[in-house]
C-alpha cells in the first residue's frame, strides 16, 4: 500500500467546510479593502528564493525542495509567498498603478520535522500591498488581518509588532550585536553561532529557551534606530490605537526572512502565532525591479484551524438540502427530474444513484445531514403530491409535484 508522504495531510470531506469557511472569509474581507487575487506557479527558478529569502536563512540551508529540470534548470518548489508575486509584480508590471494590493490563496513546501500544525506541505493566506513608504501602508494592512481573523471567530488576539529599522541603522545595531554574541559564544546554540558570522539579527529569532534567556541582555534595535525610522514607527502604532487594534512591542521579535526592514509584526491566539509579516521596502529592486515599497503577511490555513478549533470556534456546514428518495424502480425517473429543477432553483439536491432500497436511502441522508427527505413512490405518482420529511424533527408535509421547487422554497424561508 502507497501512503501520503511524510509530511504531508490529505484534505477529507469531514474536514473541507473548515478549509472552505478560512478561504470564503480570506475573499469576503479582501473584497472589502479591494484586494485582488494573485496565483503564481508552484514552481519558480531556485534562484529566486535564494536572492530573496537570503542564503543565511533556515530555509535555503535546509528546507527547500531543489530539483533539476530537463533543461537543466535549477528549480524550487515555493517555500514562502512572496518571492513569487514579488517576481509576477515586477514581470506584469503590476505597480503601473499604484497602490497595487494583492492575495494569494495557495501550498508551500519546505523539508522540516513535521510536527503538530507545521507540515512539509502546507497552506497559505497571504496579502502583499505595493507602492508607498507612508505608515498608512502597514495600518491598512494591519487592520483587514485583524478583520479577517475576527471573521473566522478569534476575539482574543494580541498583535506583536517590532522595528528592526532600514539598512542604515540596522548596520550599527548588527555591529553592536556581533560583538555581543562573541561575548556570548560559548553558551549558545550551534545554529545562533553559525547565524552570528552571516546574519546575526537572525540569532534573536532562535527558539532555544537558553538561548532567549541569554538575549535578554543584548543590545535593543530601539536603542539604534535612526530617525526616520523610529518616527515611521511611532506613526504606525499610533494609527493602530486610531483605530483601535490592540498591540504590545516586543523587541525580539524580528521574523525569520531577511527580506524585511522596519515593521515586523505577528497576530497571536495566546502564545501562538497564526499570522505575521512586515515591510520589506528593498525586495522588488533586489529581484530586478523598481524600488517599490511593500508591505504584506502570511497565514499558514492548517495552524489557523488548529488554533480555531482549541478555542471552540466552529465552522460552519455546508448543509445539503433536499434528498428525493425512490421508493420504487418506476420512480427513480421523477426523482431525477425534482432533483434538477431544485438544481435549477439554486437549492442543492440528490437522489439515489446506488440502487439502494428505501431505507438505505433513508439513512444514506441521514448520514449526508440533509434537511429534508422526499419521497415518490407509485401512489405519489398518481396522487401528484409528495410527503417531504424535516429531518431535524420529523416532521411531515405534503407538496404539489407540480409546484415542488416552490413548496421547497417556502420550507426552507
Amino acid at each position: 500500500m502507497i501512503n501520503v508522504p511524510k509530511g504531508t495531510k490529505d484534505m477529507l470531506p469531514a474536514d473541507s467546510h473548515k478549509w472552505q469557511a478560512v478561504e470564503a472569509a480570506a475573499k469576503k474581507i479582501t473584497a472589502l479593502y479591494n484586494v485582488k487575487q494573485i496565483r503564481t506557479p508552484v514552481f519558480e527558478s531556485a534562484d529566486l528564493f535564494l536572492r530573496s529569502i537570503g542564503d543565511s536563512t533556515d530555509i535555503v540551508n535546509k528546507e527547500m525542495y531543489i530539483f533539476e529540470d530537463k533543461g537543466g534548470r535549477k528549480m524550487a518548489l515555493r517555500p514562502e509567498g512572496t518571492a513569487g508575486v514579488v517576481r509576477s509584480v515586477i514581470e506584469n508590471n503590476l505597480c503601473e498603478t499604484l497602490p497595487q494590493k494583492l492575495f494569494y490563496i495557495e501550498s508551500l513546501y519546505r523539508y522540516e520535522q513535521p510536527q503538530a500544525g507545521r507540515y512539509r506541505e502546507h497552506h497559505q493566506f497571504g496579502a502583499e500591498f505595493y507602492g508607498s513608504p507612508l505608515p498608512e501602508f502597514e495600518i491598512e494592512l494591519l487592520s483587514m488581518a485583524s478583520d479577517f481573523l475576527r471573521e473566522i471567530g478569534f476575539s482574543d488576539l494580541r498583535l506583536r509588532i517590532n522595528s528592526i529599522g532600514c539598512e542604515k541603522c540596522r548596520a550599527e545595531f548588527n555591529k553592536a550585536l556581533r560583538e555581543f554574541l562573541k561575548s556570548v559564544s560559548d553558551d549558545i546554540c550551534d545554529d545562533c553561532k553559525r547565524r552570528a558570522d552571516v546574519n546575526p539579527l537572525r540569532t534573536l529569532d532562535c527558539k532555544n529557551p537558553s538561548c532567549q534567556k541569554i538575549y535578554s541582555k543584548a543590545p535593543k534595535i530601539s536603542d539604534y534606530l535612526c530617525d526616520d525610522c523610529k518616527s515611521h514607527h511611532a506613526a504606525v502604532i499610533k494609527g493602530l490605537s486610531d483605530l483601535g487594534i490592540e498591540y504590545y512591542e516586543d523587541e525580539s521579535l524580528v521574523r525569520g526572512l531577511d527580506y524585511y526592514t522596519r515593521t515586523v509584526f505577528e497576530l497571536c491566539d495566546g502564545d501562538l502565532a497564526v499570522l505575521g509579516g512586515g515591510r520589506y521596502d528593498n525586495l522588488c529592486q533586489q529581484l530586478g525591479g523598481k524600488p517599490t515599497p511593500c508591505v504584506g503577511f502570511g497565514c499558514g490555513i492548517e495552524r489557523l484551524i488548529a488554533a480555531a478549533e482549541t478555542r471552540g470556534i466552529e465552522f460552519n456546514r455546508n448543509i445539503p438540502t433536499v434528498y428525493v428518495a425512490a421508493q420504487c424502480d418506476g420512480a427513480r425517473s421523477e426523482c431525477v427530474r425534482l432533483v434538477k429543477a431544485l438544481r435549477d432553483a439554486g437549492i442543492s439536491a440528490e437522489s439515489d444513484l446506488m440502487g439502494k432500497s428505501l431505507k438505505a436511502q433513508f439513512k444514506y441522508a441521514d448520514r449526508q445531514a440533509f434537511a429534508f427527505v422526499a419521497t415518490v413512490g407509485e401512489s405519489e405518482l398518481q396522487s401528484g403530491k409528495v410527503p417531504v420529511k424535516r429531518m431535524s424533527d420529523g416532521h411531515t408535509q405534503e407538496l404539489a409535484l407540480n409546484d415542488f421547487v416552490n413548496g421547497i422554497k417556502n420550507l426552507i424561508s
